[in-house]
């Protein structure tokens, strides 16, 4: 997926925050130490140790007050800072002037960026179409994405079957090979490829929601088709007579073969979708109760109603990632769903940049795709993401010295979840984002009524990818998109975790 090999890049910036300082930088100079002989010269754990430890701990009413509460009590609960809490009000002061309904719900499922994008393209529809609430089929688009990864993954299998089965690439691509999640650029394949359709044309099912079920059982049999290709490689290889094109068109047909029983099993458990050139017939109420109908294809849909000014095929992805240089392209190698289709492309630059795409593009009325860390400082119920939202340091006498790049290469975060931006509240004086308006996919019940508040500061250090169409990105941020000249990164790399 890409042109140019992986390497630690020289990063050339004049300032650099406290923040995105690697801890071993921060760390005095060994000269400065004043480190006592170990108690252990071994290197095992020495009682020696926990006595010195326990007799310091001792000392510390705070840390015996913590103590007496802390083991029968949940921490997250008990330690949430009533300061943060207040500051993270779900009010903001610019949003988009259209509002969608209704709060979805992926459930058990990791299908949080088709989520994501269906909410995006969603406003265009309902707006077009005068509609009070509206979903598009997430499972549709489920469908062909987990049915085009099953090919991408024995593709690959082809590709690599000369490599040893426990080489690092083949051990990674069999563990990781139809997983729910996935990347903006994935997105786009999907619905260039497949278009999309409303809820009703193509509904839920218990395992499109429930997915992990049908995921071990597709994952066994993938692992098994694998196989079976590699060592119908090795036998035809074997073969003087047959040439390289020879070889390689009966293992794809053996391939289309073996992907029978992965379109058997999914059809059975997620329903049988319409093809994409299929025409389907939908009717629908407006909101102002008129009685409308729809015929026409998925593609067609597509072009019709989902998008107006700023196309997804037109659209990119900005990441924040300072382990490596910024004003880059990079991608990740081995990444993707459809074969052939377009490779997941990020331009790499400054944080400031993200949050000036996001404020631009919610003032121009359209709605933010954007990928981060759900998990770190955040509350669920409460739907609050943000760094000072638990008082760890205050109470354990602790401090936490990892900069951004030091969770990516220490495999403390990654992208883990999608969701997107309706609106952000804006500092009157300073016209800087003080905190922003999260439409998630996990149902009306967090947060307020689904929607989740996300302070600057957490935007900052959990925040990894903000998509943004061309036509509102900056101009020298477009033309390293658009040079095509690729850092590629590993496939295990952290930018290579799906959302």
């Amino acid at each position: 997926m890409g042109s140019a090999p992986s390497k630690t890049p020289r990063v050339d910036r004049t300032e650099q925050s406290e923040s995105e300082k690697p801890a071993y930088e921060l760390l005095q100079p060994l000269a400065d130490l004043k480190l006592s002989a170990p108690l252990s010269t071994d290197g095992a754990l020495s009682l020696s140790n926990v006595e010195a430890w326990e007799d310091a701990v001792s000392q510390s009413p705070k840390l015996q007050l913590a103590r007496t509460i802390l083991n029968h009590t949940n921490i997250r609960e008990v330690l949430t800072s009533r300061s943060a809490r207040i500051s993270d009000a779900h009010v903001f002061n610019t949003e988009l002037d259209f509002k969608t309904g209704p709060i979805t719900n992926q459930k058990s499922s990791g299908r949080c960026w088709l989520f994501a994008t269906t909410n995006v393209l969603r406003y265009n529809i309902m707006r077009k179409l005068n509609l009070s609430d509206f979903q598009l089929s997430q499972s549709y688009l489920f469908f062909w994405d987990k049915l085009n990864k099953s090919n991408y993954y024995l593709e690959l299998s082809i590709e690599n079957a000369d490599l040893p089965v426990d080489d690092r690439l083949v051990y990674y691509l069999a563990d990781e090979l139809i997983s729910d999640g996935g990347q903006w650029d994935m997105a786009v394949n999907l619905l260039e490829t497949c278009g999309v359709l409303p809820q009703p044309a193509y509904p839920e099912s218990l395992h499109s929601s429930l997915s992990s079920p049908v995921n071990t059982l597709l994952k066994t049999k993938l692992r098994e088709h694998a196989l079976i290709l590699r060592d119908l490689s090795k036998t035809l290889r074997a073969d003087s007579a047959l040439s390289a094109d020879a070889v390689l068109k009966t293992l794809r047909a053996k391939k289309e073969e073996l992907l029978k029983e992965v379109y058997v099993v999914m059809s059975a458990t997620l329903g049988v979708p319409p093809r994409p050139d299929e025409k389907f017939t939908w009717d629908y109420y407006d909101k102002d109760g008129k009685a409308g109908t729809w015929t026409g294809t998925p593609r067609e849909f597509y072009k019709a109603f989902a998008y107006d000014k700023y196309s997804p095929a037109d659209s990119f992805s900005l990441i924040n990632d300072p382990r490596n240089e910024y004003g880059k392209l990079y991608t990740v190698d081995k990444l993707g769903n459809i074969w052939g289709g377009r490779p997941v492309l990020y331009v790499n630059t400054e944080i400031e940049n993200l949050k000036q795409a996001v404020v631009k593009q919610i003032k121009a009325g359209h709605p933010v795709f954007f990928g981060c860390d759900v998990g770190q400082f955040s509350d669920r119920d409460a739907g609050v993401m943000d760094t000072a939202l638990f008082e760890y340091e205050a109470t354990f006498d602790i401090k936490f010295g990892l900069s951004k790049a030091d969770r990516l290469r220490t495999s403390e975060s990654s992208m883990t979840h999608a969701m997107v931006i309706s609106g952000v509240h804006l500092d009157p004086s300073s016209g800087l984002p003080v905190r922003y308006k999260v439409e998630n996919s996990w149902g009306d019940s967090p947060g307020n009524r689904g929607y989740f508040v996300m302070s600057d500061a957490w935007f900052e250090q959990f925040v990894y990818q903000v998509v943004i169409p061309k036509a509102l990105a900056p101009k020298e941020l477009v033309k390293v998109f658009e040079s095509g000249e690729k850092q590629v990164l590993p496939p295990w790399d952290p930018m290579g975790s799906l959302a």
